[in-house]
């Protein structure tokens, strides 16, 4: 046996060494081919480097080319760089590519700070010679300039406009006392890993036609709907705030929040946004308080609402969608729990109105009270899919909401479904003129409303 692995050996030995001394074609015919004859970089912000991409340049001659040159035609001054052979590199000579072989050619940007406070391009071609053949390869990169804070402290009021993004590296803390307002239109952008932190006032209201992003600075598309590339947003002790009109998505968990209120007001209300693709949860609530109104919340890793320690949550005309398409989700979607651990406890309220909670679960509402505590909870007119039997008086069971498509992350309900026109009416909630006249899209409600964060006519 060894003596026939030796021989294999030696066999696979002479086929390199043919391959190495393989003649080389002259021929103007013998042409390289390629993968792709452009390369498009999405918006990268200044300073802050690309994803890399590859071009394949294919030799499907049977002799072998020797690529004479390989170059960026915009030399030193330009924003690309190139990978060759596993060197950066702004180009090469004298490449010998073998017949029937291919060699892979990564491309990079970084933009370079500009004065530009909109969108602009950045050109150039990487030029190959090859038997007196020339083959340009187009590179397009958008760039955008941006607000850059790396661990930064925001000790006093402080407002963000749209008029270039913010780009977050490591942590930023909104200090206590201090208010960070966030204008319609605004882009927060969390390099990997950062996060924000709230120990005085986060006021985030955006406009149907202009809401806030707080998402990851990738906006190349392989990065779309990647969860888990930035922190989140945390509310600390004496932290709170308003978070109406936006879009957070593709965090560890979008809000963590670690107490009640500090004062008579609110520790914290959710209204109207898009929450979707988080690696953990849309929302971790620790012995906490939650308002939240008219948002859809959809494609979260564990769970979409995990509250536990007890705390206060108020929650009405939401769709909370447990659809996981990456995920092997175990638990229910809205867990909520008075244990701080297995001896102590603390008072949990929740009122949950007109919501659908809907998921790829048998139940996606877990509601867990320490035995011999008597729940303080007010659960009217959802669209609930559980395994529970303590929530059929007033709620609808395990009727499908018939989303539109669930694929395309449409969640409206369609014709026919048993969510239509059964929301109480919730003209008289303190909230009502503020948070619940309008839909997530901006709808007027009218009553009975059709359950959920979308009003259906």
């Amino acid at each position: 046996m060894s003596k026939l692995v030796s021989l294999l050996f030696l066999i696979v030995i002479m086929i390199s060494a043919c391959r190495k001394d393989e003649r080389i074609t002259t021929d103007t015919d013998a042409k390289l081919s390629f993968s792709a004859d452009s390369i498009l970089f999405d918006t990268i912000f200044t300073s802050i480097g690309s994803t890399t991409k590859r071009i394949k340049i294919l030799n499907k001659n049977a002799g072998a080319l020797n690529i004479s040159e390989i170059k960026l035609s915009g030399g030193n001054a330009s924003s690309f760089r190139l990978n060759i052979n596993g060197q950066n590199t702004l180009g090469t000579t004298n490449l010998i590519l073998n017949g029937q072989d291919s060699i892979n050619l990564f491309v990079k940007v970084t933009i370079n700070p500009d004065a530009k406070s909109t969108a602009f391009l950045v050109q150039d071609s990487i030029i190959l010679t090859s038997n007196g053949n020339k083959k340009t390869i187009q590179l397009l990169a958008y760039g955008q300039n941006a607000v850059f804070i790396n661990n930064g402290n925001i000790d006093k009021s402080t407002s963000w406009t749209k008029n270039l993004p913010y780009i977050i590296n490591g942590a930023v803390t909104v200090k206590n006392g201090a208010t960070l307002t966030v204008e319609p239109g605004a882009k927060v952008y969390f390099h990997k890993d950062a996060t924000m932190n709230i120990e005085g006032f986060l006021s985030a209201n955006g406009s149907p036609n202009a809401p806030i992003n707080f998402c990851s600075d990738r906006l190349e598309d392989a990065y779309e709907d990647e969860p888990g590339q930035w922190q989140g947003l945390y509310f600390k002790q004496n932290g709170g705030g308003v978070i109406k009109h936006a879009i957070i998505k593709n965090a560890s968990v979008a809000v963590t929040s670690d107490s009640l209120s500090a004062n008579a007001n609110p520790k914290l209300i959710l209204s109207n946004n898009v929450i979707k693709n988080m690696q953990v949860a849309a929302y971790i609530g620790y012995h906490s308080e939650l308002i939240a109104f008219n948002n859809l919340v959809y494609n979260c890793g564990n769970y979409l609402i995990y509250a536990i320690g007890g705390g206060k949550y108020n929650l009405k005309q939401n769709t909370f969608a447990g659809i996981n398409p990456n995920f092997p989700r175990k638990n229910a979607a809205l867990t909520f729990s008075d244990y701080l651990s297995a001896k102590a406890y603390n008072k949990l309220e929740i009122e949950l109105t007109n919501n659908i909670i809907w998921g790829d679960l048998e139940n996606e509402l877990s509601i867990q009270n320490k035995p011999g505590i008597a729940p303080q909870n007010k659960i009217i007119r959802n669209l609930i899919k559980t395994t529970a039997t303590n929530f059929t008086a007033e709620n609808i069971i395990n009727a499908d909401p018939r989303f539109t498509s669930k694929t395309s992350a449409n969640f409206r309900v369609s014709n026919g479904s048993a969510a239509l026109k059964q929301g109480v009416d919730l003209s008289g909630d303190p909230y009502f003129n503020s948070y619940l006249n309008k839909d997530l899209t901006n709808t007027t409600r009218t009553f009975p409303s059709t359950l959920g964060c979308y009003e259906n006519f």
